[in-house]
């Protein structure tokens, strides 16, 4: 993933959901070594988001999520991102 791309997400967490850089930080560094591949791995960290985030998440949002994860982990971008999230 591109330092740009990582700082275009803390930014956007960060005003739109109020979660702090160390906050994802600690997150990431509590899955470092996870299995981006394995679908309970993949829910549990975008459940724990949204949680941290308070803001609820519709089970075919999270599917999306989890499923373009597990799909497309080295080559998802900001804007498959925002096109999920304005659905």
């Amino acid at each position: 993933m591109s330092q740009d791309f990582q700082q275009s997400i803390f930014e956007h967490l960060n005003k739109n959901a109020n979660i702090s850089p160390d906050e994802i930080i600690q997150v990431a560094q509590s899955v470092q070594n996870a299995d981006f591949q394995d679908q309970r791995t993949v829910r549990r960290l975008v459940k724990q988001l949204a949680r941290m985030a308070n803001k609820p998440m519709s089970q075919q949002k999270e599917d999306q999520l989890v499923d373009l994860i597990i799909s497309k982990s080295d080559s998802i971008d900001y804007s498959t991102l925002q096109q999920i999230f304005k659905k």
